[in-house]
């Protein structure tokens, strides 16, 4: 990238090391997290890592780079994969629900599970309450590391590549589950839980005047699902914040590498930014930045101007043909600048960041091959 002082990020070296036992790629919507994602795990797992990749993706594109007719909650092996050297690939999607049902079941008794599963309040903040996509992100993620660690002689997997969820903001991924737990685990669950617990006088009949109010803006079936649910969840509440800080914690520490992924236009590479800078702030071991579909200039030195003045010749003596490809040369030539600036901007402001552009590919990337080249692109081969 212009101008960056420290220089490429070594992408082979950072799958190599055998103290990188997990890689996060995060930044906005629509940068190309999902590919780097699976091109990375890909190039790993070709390399001799053991890996499992997490995907977070509506378009379910990684399944078909993949080959993968399904691809779920659980981890599945992925074919025409090169083991010789010792690796292997898994691939999974975060099904949001199925993973908050698995953390219902797994801490609470069968009867008080039941409860909860069917209760039409929890069934809602599973499937599609603000921030917990992301809360299930990080439940996953401990999960997959917890069962990597289990056996440290034989582990599933020596490294996991997270690809965050496709946020409107990738602040998102690191704010959210703060959200939920709080919410989980907050006054307003601890006030609606407050009567099952047999209140003292006066907060019951505050209790009573809230419940009302409440009633008239929710509704009395709505409430009463959200009590019920909150009765039920009670035993929960501390284990979301307490997973959530363990998670947390693993992020922070030295196996973890963040990869901060952009495309090469102001509103990414102003998320890359706000990004990068909230990484520092929370202590959390930034590798680098990967910006995508980066369009290169042409060899010859033709400029832009001169490209259309050449044009406008040509159309004059009749050579339309050739006037239109100088026209699609001065186009690519001012997409490169405008690109370039951008990114000296973001290097400006950060310029101890590593950095690595990857080319933009004529065509979109929809199997294992094209993936490969991604991977070669990220590694700058």
């Amino acid at each position: 990238m212009p101008g960056s002082e420290a220089g490429r990020v070594d992408v082979d070296a950072l799958l190599a090391d055998r103290g990188t036992q997990i890689i996060v790629c995060c930044g906005s919507g629509g940068v190309g997290k999902t590919t780097t994602s699976a091109a990375l795990a890909l190039r790993a797992a070709e390399q001799g890592r053991r890996v499992c990749v997490l995907t977070i993706d509506p378009a379910r594109r990684l399944a078909q780079s993949m080959g993968l007719t399904e691809l779920d909650n659980v981890p599945r092996p992925v074919a025409d994969v090169d083991t010789s050297a010792g690796g292997s690939l898994d691939a999974m999607m975060l099904d949001m629900k199925r993973t908050f049902d698995e953390v219902v079941e797994a801490h609470a008794t069968p009867e008080k599970a039941q409860q909860i599963l069917q209760n039409p309040f929890y069934v809602a903040l599973s499937s599609s309450f603000a921030g917990t996509q992301e809360y299930m992100a990080m439940e996953k993620l401990g999960q997959l590391h917890a069962a990597a660690s289990d056996d440290p002689d034989v582990p599933d997997w020596d490294l996991i590549v997270v690809d965050t969820p496709p946020s409107r903001s990738a602040l998102d991924f690191l704010d959210a589950p703060e959200r939920l737990s709080s919410l989980l685990d907050g006054r307003f669950i601890k006030l609606l839980l407050a009567p099952a617990k047999g209140p003292a006088r006066l907060l019951s009949a505050g209790f009573g005047i809230v419940t009302s109010a409440l009633n008239k803006v929710l509704g009395a079936q709505v409430l009463s699902d959200v009590q019920t649910f909150v009765a039920a969840f009670d035993t929960l509440f501390g284990g979301f914040r307490q997973r959530a800080e363990a998670t947390y914690s693993l992020l922070q520490a030295d196996g973890t590498a963040f990869l901060v992924v952009a495309a090469p236009e102001a509103d990414a590479m102003r998320e890359a930014a706000y990004f990068v800078e909230r990484l520092a702030e929370e202590d959390m071991p930034l590798a680098g930045l990967v910006v995508n579909r980066v369009h290169e200039r042409a060899a010859g030195g033709l400029t832009a101007a001169d490209a259309e003045s050449g044009a406008t010749r040509l159309r004059t003596a009749g050579q339309e043909p050739v006037a239109e490809l100088l026209d699609v040369h001065a186009d690519r030539e001012r997409v490169a600048a405008r690109e370039e600036k951008v990114q000296r901007r973001f290097t400006g402001s950060h310029p101890t960041v590593p950095t690595v552009p990857v080319a933009a590919l004529p065509t979109d990337v929809h199997d294992l091959d094209g993936l490969r080249r991604i991977g070669d692109l990220i590694a700058g081969r």
